[in-house]
């Protein structure tokens, strides 16, 4: 079996991670994790979760999910409830810092997305590479307990915000993590300088760039 479609899936995605992650902490002190979490919360109704569904949509654990939010809660981007509909449940909640926070951080993100993702695949390949990781997914998930069930088939993307597993970075041997993503619905977007698209709701989109 050649290796090497494996490795070289493994090095590249390490690094973009890395890549967007640091960008998010240069600019804007975030994590490309934390990021994500106030991704997630953006697109939620009322722009909150349970804790568990939002570990699962992270694949977080549960202790995970909690020191995560527990760090955006001291920042002021998240706050923690009692669940209105399960009082045993615990919902984290994106402030309107939170909510700032991300539509300022978005335009980063998406010109890192557009640069060392689109801009390294030719418009030929995007949608083999779609077609892969979306096979790859729906095995996987085919095979699980537990699956996420928001696969966006466009995108490739997991759990609605389209294209990541927001987690730790993984090393270029086999490490899991951050699938660089971040997409939202057109639809009333207003276009930044960057490019990049933000709705309503504070949520980001990004395009594909024109190549030739």
């Amino acid at each position: 079996m050649d290796l090497g479609p494996w490795r070289a899936f493994l090095h590249a995605h390490a690094r973009l991670a890395r890549r967007l992650d640091e960008d998010l902490r240069d600019r804007h002190a975030l994590s490309l994790q934390e990021y994500e979490t106030l991704l997630h919360l953006a697109e939620a109704p009322d722009h909150r979760l349970r804790m568990g569904r939002l570990a699962d949509s992270l694949l977080l654990s549960k202790s995970g999910v909690t020191r995560l939010v527990d760090r955006l809660v001291d920042d002021g981007l998240v706050e923690r409830s009692s669940c209105s509909s399960d009082a045993r449940g615990a919902e984290a909640a994106l402030t309107g810092t939170g909510l700032a926070r991300l539509r300022s951080a978005a335009p980063t993100h998406l010109a890192g997305i557009r640069n060392h993702f689109y801009g390294a695949i030719d418009t030929a390949d995007l949608a083999v590479v779609g077609r892969v990781m979306s096979a790859i997914s729906s095995q996987l998930c085919a095979s699980a307990t537990v699956c996420d069930h928001d696969i966006d088939e466009e995108t490739g993307g997991t759990a609605r915000a389209r294209g990541r597993t927001a987690g730790a970075h993984g090393d270029a041997a086999g490490g899991h993590g951050d699938a660089a993503g971040g997409h939202g619905d057109a639809a009333g977007a207003h276009r930044d300088g960057a490019g990049a698209q933000l709705d309503a709701a504070g949520t980001p989109t990004v395009e594909s760039p024109a190549r030739t």
